[in-house]
């Protein structure tokens, strides 16, 4: 697996306290067959807030547990509601890209064992949120953009910030931990620049330790 990197020796860029920015670290082509694999046997899915409303984006999930949101809340589950089968097995190129890419920025002993992918097409977004669904906030979020490029945007310790954005392309990993570990954050699409793959279509891998 050598070649999953582009470069293992990539200067993380810090865009905020505790907030790690890998540019071009991998690629959609090296992860898609794995991503195919997972996908074909969990397809993605709209998700329903507890409120009731539908999510923006579609989901799915790999690993030992997947995150799902329905009428009675947020919370990881061993099952697939949809099939009501085991989460696809997360794929060792997932695995490897996650622990180096949290390696480089100084979390050097995470292991992620949940994954959640996220697709986008142009114009949905994700909403100001925090990801505090894990017991322990001591292990990071690694978050890989595939596909079309989005606006991250950071709002830091309340979503009515006014964000900081950056511009995520292809093979982009965002690592955030420690201090940042609850930021609010989130993701626009209405001005993202096509893939030669992927076309206007956006894969998010994020990584958690559950």
């Amino acid at each position: 697996m050598s070649d999953l990197f582009s470069d293992l020796n990539n200067d993380p860029l810090e865009l905020i306290q505790d907030v790690y920015l890998l540019r071009g670290f991998t690629d959609y082509h090296k992860l898609s067959t794995d991503i195919e694999s997972v996908i074909k046997q969990a397809p993605f899915r709209f998700m329903y807030t507890p409120g009731g409303k539908r999510l923006n984006i579609s989901m799915s999930n790999c690993g030992d547990l997947g995150w799902i949101s329905e009428t009675s809340g947020y919370h990881y589950v061993k099952h697939d509601p949809t099939s009501h089968r085991p989460w696809p097995g997360m794929p060792a190129k997932f695995r490897l890209l996650a622990k180096q890419a949290a390696a480089i920025t100084g979390f050097n002993n995470f292991s992620p064992n949940a994954c959640l992918i996220n697709h986008y097409q142009q114009g949905q977004q994700l909403a100001a949120h925090q990801d505090k669904n894990e017991p322990d906030l001591t292990q990071p979020i690694v978050s890989v953009s595939l596909g079309m490029s989005a606006r991250f945007q950071i709002y830091g310790d309340t979503r009515h910030n006014k964000p900081q954005e950056i511009e995520l392309y292809d093979g982009d990993v965002l690592i955030w931990g420690r201090s940042a570990r609850l930021i609010y954050h989130g993701v626009k699409t209405n001005c993202a620049i096509p893939h030669p793959e992927l076309g206007l279509h956006r894969i998010n891998l994020t990584f958690r330790k559950v």
